[in-house]
């Protein structure tokens, strides 16, 4: 008599675990929130300034102004992660303004502002552009003496946000430009012609630059 051959059932497999979400994060490098994470979201077009790259622009600033963030009063547009203008407040600025359009990163700063319990620090939701218009609007020149411009790469964001901004700048003010390309000091476009670059660098695909305001010559009598 032949024997009949059981099929044996398969093993069940063993279900691994999710894989936890991966949290990137920045740190502040400086000031008294140094070394404190910051959560990056996962959104499109969202590129934390790298911690290299902060370093040396904050060096320059500080010379620049001389150590007195507490004089400071600034403006985050394009504010993203807040990492520019968080760094700014962990140094002593008086005031920051941080914009940003992106719903959930909003939410981030919000939390991140009661995390550090930083009372200087104003979250507005809206257009960078539109928000400028509303400062403009609302006697707003000459409040700030540092602005932070950082937009999406490759949307000719330059083009309509230099101009925009050189008014609500102090007569010393400075702005910080990050853009995909360096930009054209030989040959300026118009938006750059009432620009002058005091400082720039690159790392990698980031090219980054502090600009101040060409100074008018002086009428001789």
């Amino acid at each position: 008599m032949s024997k009949k051959i059981r099929n044996k059932p398969p093993k069940p497999v063993a279900k691994r675990p999710p894989r936890p979400v991966m949290t990137h994060q920045v740190r502040i490098i400086g000031g008294q929130w140094k070394r404190t994470p910051l959560v990056v979201i996962d959104a499109e077009g969202l590129r934390p300034t790298p911690d290299r790259v902060r370093e040396t622009v904050f060096n320059w600033i500080n010379h620049l102004i001389d150590g007195q963030w507490n004089k400071l009063k600034c403006l985050d547009l394009f504010a993203g992660t807040g990492v520019l203008g968080f760094e700014a407040a962990s140094r002593g600025a008086e005031q920051v303004v941080m914009v940003e359009m992106h719903t959930p990163a909003v939410r981030q700063l919000e939390t991140t502002k009661e995390k550090l319990r930083a009372e200087q620090v104003t979250i507005v939701r809206g257009d960078a552009l539109s928000t400028i218009q509303g400062l403009h609007a609302r006697g707003g020149n000459g409040q700030f003496k540092l602005i932070f411009l950082d937009p999406p790469y490759h949307q000719n964001w330059l083009a309509k946000m230099l101009p925009a901004c050189a008014s609500l700048l102090t007569d010393d003010g400075l702005i910080y430009v990050e853009s995909e390309v360096a930009l054209d000091v030989a040959t300026p476009p118009d938006w750059l012609q009432d620009w002058e670059v005091v400082r720039a660098d690159s790392a990698g695909l980031v090219f980054y630059h502090l600009l101040q305001a060409k100074k008018l010559p002086e009428l001789q009598a």
